[in-house]
C-alpha cells in the first residue's frame, strides 16, 4: 500500500478509533520510506492535554520509533487540514512531505485560515497537498457532530418515563433520507412527547405542502419531495412513528389527539396557506384535517405510490414490539408500501405549484 489514498485510509481508520472514544474523529499516520513508522488520533479528552492532536500523537511516537526528534523523509498523512500548533510541530520535525484529506475552513493553517507551510521567513520547507480522500474524512466529521448535537438535544429534551425514543442508529442506513432533524416538543396537546418532522426548502417558498402519513408509515413516505424548485416540504411523524417518540400505551392514540397536535403545531410554525398532501392510508386524517381547518389549505391531494417497498426504511422506527402500541392501535404497517418516485413526485409537485396559483419564471 504505497498511493496518498492507501495511507491515507489507514489514517481514517485511526480517526474512526478516535470517534469511537467519543474525540473528534481525526487521525494521523507517519510514513518513512514506504513504511508505516508511527500513527495517532485525537486524545485531548483522554488526556486532559490540549496539544494531543492526532498529528502531535503521531510525531511524537514517530520521534520515538525513529529515536530522533527530527523526522527527515517522512511524510505525515492526515485526515483534517492542520491547526497552527501541529503545522509548527510538523516544521519543527522536518518533514518532507504532509498530505491531508478534508480542509478546515476555522483552523486550517495549510491555506484556509493561515498557510504557515508558505511562510518564507521559516527556514524550513515541507511539501503540501490536501483533498486527498476529503469526502471521506469530511463524512466522517459531520457524522460525529451531528451525532454529539442529537445527544445535546436528548439531553435538553428528556423522554418521558412512560415512552421510547428510536435510537439513530435505526436510520443511519437510509441513503435516501439525509435531512436534518427538527423537533416540536412544548405543544399543550403533546403532553411532553417529542414530535420530529421534515421541513425541506426554503421558508419563503412559493408553495408549502403539508404531507400527511397513515398508520404504519412516516415522513420517510415524502422522501422524493424534498428539493422541489418553489416548494417547501413539511412532512410530521405522528407521535408513535417515525423518528417522533413512542409511547408505550395504546390508549394514546386517538385519531382527534394526533390531529390536535397537528393543528397546534402548525399555528406555532404559521407556514401560511398548504397543499395538503396524503397517502392513501392517511385520506381520512387528511378530510378530518383540512374540515378542523378550513381556509387554511388551498388544496388536498393523494400521493401516489410507485417507488419499490423499502421494508428496511419501515421496520426502522420499531426496534421491537415495545415500540408498536401505535401500529397496534391504529394499524400495522402497508404491505408493498413505497412512496412516490422522484418522477412521480416530480409530476405532484407541478400539480402543487398549479392548484396554489405559482408559475415558475
Amino acid at each position: 500500500m504505497t498511493t496518498d489514498a492507501g495511507w491515507m485510509a489507514l489514517a481514517l481508520a485511526e480517526a474512526r478509533q478516535a470517534a469511537a472514544a467519543g474525540e473528534v474523529p481525526i487521525g494521523a499516520v507517519l510514513v518513512k520510506e514506504g513504511r508505516v513508522v508511527a500513527s495517532g488520533r485525537n486524545a485531548p479528552i483522554a488526556l486532559h492535554d490540549p496539544s494531543a492532536h492526532a498529528e502531535i500523537n503521531a510525531l511524537r511516537a514517530g520521534g520515538a520509533a525513529l529515536g530522533n526528534y527530527r523526522l527527515d523523509g517522512c511524510e505525515l498523512f492526515v485526515t483534517l487540514e492542520p491547526c497552527a500548533m501541529c503545522a509548527g510541530a510538523m516544521l519543527h520535525a522536518r518533514l518532507a512531505r504532509v498530505v491531508f484529506g478534508a480542509a478546515d475552513p476555522k483552523t486550517g493553517a495549510a491555506g484556509s485560515v493561515i498557510d504557515l507551510f508558505r511562510e518564507a521567513r521559516l527556514n524550513h520547507r515541507t511539501q503540501v497537498q490536501g483533498g486527498v480522500l476529503a469526502d471521506d474524512c469530511q463524512a466522517l466529521l459531520q457524522d460525529f457532530f451531528q451525532r454529539r448535537r442529537s445527544a445535546a438535544r436528548e439531553a435538553a429534551e428528556p423522554l418521558r418515563d412512560d415512552a421510547l425514543r428510536t435510537p439513530p442508529e435505526r436510520f443511519a442506513g437510509l441513503s435516501d433520507y439525509p435531512f436534518a432533524p427538527h423537533h416540536a416538543s412544548a405543544l399543550p396537546s403533546q403532553r411532553g412527547w417529542r414530535m420530529h418532522y421534515m421541513d425541506e426548502g426554503p421558508s419563503d417558498a412559493p408553495c408549502t405542502c403539508l404531507c400527511l402519513h397513515g398508520p404504519g408509515e412516516w415522513s420517510y413516505l415524502f422522501r422524493h419531495l424534498a428539493g422541489a424548485p418553489g416548494l417547501r416540504v413539511l412532512a410530521p411523524d405522528l407521535i408513535g412513528f417515525g423518528k417522533s417518540d413512542k409511547p408505550k400505551r395504546e390508549a394514546v392514540h386517538r385519531p382527534a389527539w394526533h390531529l390536535e397536535v397537528l393543528l397546534e403545531w402548525l399555528t406555532q410554525l404559521a407556514p401560511g396557506r398548504l397543499a395538503l398532501l396524503h397517502s392513501a392510508a392517511a385520506a381520512d386524517w387528511a378530510a378530518g384535517l383540512a374540515a378542523a381547518a378550513p381556509g387554511r389549505f388551498a388544496c388536498v391531494m393523494p400521493v401516489p405510490e410507485g417507488a419499490a417497498p423499502a421494508s428496511q426504511a419501515w421496520r426502522a422506527p420499531f426496534p421491537d414490539r415495545g415500540y408498536e402500541s401505535a401500529l397496534r392501535a391504529l394499524g400495522p404497517i402497508p404491505q408493498g408500501l413505497g412512496g412516490p418516485t422522484p418522477e412521480q413526485a416530480a409530476t405532484l409537485a407541478q400539480r402543487v405549484r398549479e392548484a396554489m396559483g405559482y408559475f415558475a419564471p
